[in-house]
């Protein structure tokens, strides 16, 4: 089962997860966690890798529908969006919120996820439309 949302983009990393976060903010979403991959293997354990970032993307009116569907949701939360590169490429993957109901199998969460998706899947055209 596919559990992402994927596009390949033209520009830099650093343009690019700049343009995620603007693109994420216009659909309503803050982002709550910043976890540079890349630093943090080269400090903990001098491991050199591609520039590599998840953005914790949390929309306030979504999760707190989820969260009053299933308490439990909170381990899938917030949406991670990771903005990463593959040699000369930039690539941006979202988590298809439809996890989110497949593993769950809470039915109530089905509209918050087609939600989410819908923002996120708008974040994503803005951006590939961007780098066209």
């Amino acid at each position: 089962m596919p559990y992402d949302r994927t596009i390949k983009v033209a520009g830099t990393f650093h343009e690019t997860a700049e343009a995620v976060r603007r693109a994420l903010a216009d659909q309503g979403f803050g982002i709550l966690t910043e976890i540079d991959v890349r630093a943090t293997l080269k400090a903990k354990l001098d491991h050199d890798m591609e520039p590599y970032l998840i953005l914790g993307a949390c929309n306030p009116p979504l999760a707190r529908q989820a969260l009053d569907a299933d308490r439990s949701v909170g381990l899938l939360l917030p949406c991670n969006v990771v903005v990463r590169t593959d040699g000369d490429q930039v690539i941006v993957q979202a988590i298809d919120p439809s996890t989110m109901v497949t593993l769950t199998g809470v039915d109530a969460m089905a509209p918050v996820a087609d939600e989410a998706a819908r923002r996120l899947d708008a974040a994503l055209a803005t951006l590939a439309e961007a780098s066209a």
